[in-house]
């Protein structure tokens, strides 16, 4: 198992359709084969010291292995998605294995 965990610090003063047009975009990733799982998310309402609720939006998704994130990479869907990084001021991505 390989999880591809994405951050995103969208721009301020987006509108909502610039907004919009980021969430549509993410969505779109989970249509990629060799994706096992998908969840797009919101920070939680959680409060505690060690959670940082600064960010805008995650993405989480799950692949067999690292070929399959590879392939995921190099992917035409995800070479648009990119197209959208004028949204975004700051991404930060943890990749992590089962051990």
């Amino acid at each position: 198992m390989f999880v591809h965990s994405v951050y995103f610090w969208l721009k301020p003063g987006l509108t909502g359709a610039q907004q919009a047009q980021f969430w549509a975009g993410v969505k779109t990733l989970g249509g990629i084969s060799g994706v096992k799982f998908f969840f797009t998310g919101a920070p939680a309402e959680t409060d505690r010291p060690v959670i940082d609720r600064t960010y805008s939006g995650a993405l989480v998704i799950g692949f067999d292995d690292l070929a399959a994130h590879d392939a995921y990479q190099v992917h035409p869907i995800h070479d648009r998605f990119r197209e959208l990084s004028h949204l975004w001021e700051r991404v930060l991505i943890y990749d992590s294995t089962k051990r």
